[in-house]
């Protein structure tokens, strides 16, 4: 006796990407690359502000030379299309780090807390309208 699969939505149909939505992805994924490469860059840079926030949260001097390395690595990850959903969820994972440090220095919620959520929210929104791998993944489409 066999059964029929129940009809189900192909990864494919899900996943298609349109011009539109693949042009919008990439400028969404620039302009969140930019504030990351800005970011990664005032961490080696190593300059005052930097310099203070990391005397706040308790890091050793040497601490924003490998984040800012740490950065770039994930992003370079993240710009290469066969990495990047490895380098999303690497991001993901520093900008959590990010939220951590900020709850246990008592910061505001909205303005600083929860930056590097929607910082996140940029790098998988541009990652998903430009990649039909993460649409397959997390098809936002009900059947």
């Amino acid at each position: 006796m066999t059964t029929a699969a129940p009809h189900t939505r192909t990864a494919s149909a899900a996943a298609t990407v349109s011009p539109r939505a693949r042009l919008v992805g990439r400028v969404v994924t620039g302009l969140v690359v930019a504030f990351l490469l800005f970011d990664a860059g005032i961490h080696l840079a190593n300059i005052q502000p930097v310099r203070d926030s990391m005397a706040e949260y308790g890091f050793p001097d040497y601490a924003p030379y490998i984040m800012g390395v740490v950065m770039l690595a994930c992003l370079a990850l993240y710009l290469v299309p066969v990495t990047s959903i490895l380098g999303a969820v690497l991001l993901t994972g520093y900008l959590g780090g990010a939220v951590a440090c900020n709850i246990l220095t008592e910061q505001p919620l909205l303005s600083t807390i929860l930056s590097p959520v929607y910082v996140g929210i940029f790098v998988w929104g541009g990652l998903y309208l430009r990649d039909a791998r993460v649409r397959a993944i997390m098809p936002l489409v009900r059947d």
